[in-house]
């Protein structure tokens, strides 16, 4: 297990999963990744963190019962000035949805959307600075954004300074053309863009996929369609190692993967 720390701006630092059931998705999330869970700021609803080892991985919050959006993992991205980011987001011709808003002594957050409408967070870190381990069987490992094709990285590079990179082929099966970015923050990759056309789920749309790092990624499909949820895609090869595609019982989609190690 490795501890993580702040982050440089552009970085994906946080996940978040607003749900209408919070109690049957702790009940979900502690069984398949072994989570715990602490109470977070309550400023949009009850809140929670969840927790390895006692260190803050992710969080799920509940949706007011009178609210019926899309229930999906959310990638926050790290900043230094959320009123700042929150103008660039605008200027670039996204939209801000949430914010900048204060979360306690945490931190301030902002919820917005990308121009072809992938949803994400912003975050400015106070006492709060994200998810605080990787590298073990339930933390988010990787977020990749979906969308027809890749031009929407230009938005990223504008308002969070990314760099984009043409993905290197994984190696596995025949070659294969794809259109697929790396994004980097300082030369570091950090998170991915994969324009698969018509292939585009028609009821999700553009969207950021979060990847959570598992041992076993063929159990762990198995073990959600056992606590309520389905495998939308079965477990197989992917650019980072075994994966497959899943969704808990609300709905929220997400991938489980073992990444390849040295």
């Amino acid at each position: 297990m490795t501890e993580a720390t702040r982050r440089a701006p552009g970085t994906p630092c946080w996940v978040s999963l607003m749900v209408h059931d919070l109690d049957a998705t702790r009940q979900f999330y502690a069984a398949l990744f072994g989570w715990e869970f602490a109470p977070g700021p309550q400023q949009l609803g009850p809140y929670v963190r969840g927790l390895l080892d006692g260190e803050v991985v992710a969080g799920i919050g509940r949706l007011p019962v009178d609210r019926h959006l899309p229930v999906a993992w959310t990638p926050y991205l790290a900043t230094d000035d959320a009123d700042a980011t929150a103008e660039a987001i605008r200027s670039a011709c996204g939209t801000v949805g949430v914010g900048p808003l204060v979360a306690g002594n945490e931190g301030r957050m902002v919820i917005a959307s990308d121009p072809v409408g992938a949803v994400f967070g912003v975050w400015q870190a106070a006492a709060h600075t994200g998810t605080a381990v990787r590298g073990t069987h339930g933390t988010p490992v990787w977020n990749e954004l979906v969308a027809r094709d890749t031009t929407v990285s230009k938005f990223y590079q504008v308002v969070f300074g990314h760099e984009a990179q043409a993905s290197v082929p994984s190696g596995v099966g025949d070659p294969v053309e794809e259109d697929r970015l790396t994004l980097l923050v300082g030369g570091r990759p950090v998170a991915s863009v994969h324009g698969v056309g018509q292939g585009l789920p028609r009821d999700r749309g553009p969207h950021w996929m979060t990847y959570f790092e598992v041992e076993d990624p063929d159990g762990a499909a198995r073990q959600v369609v056992e606590l309520g949820g389905r495998v939308i895609r079965q477990p197989g090869s992917g650019p980072a190692g075994r994966e497959a595609t899943v969704a808990d019982p609300e709905g929220a989609v997400f991938t489980v993967v073992r990444t390849e190690r040295d």
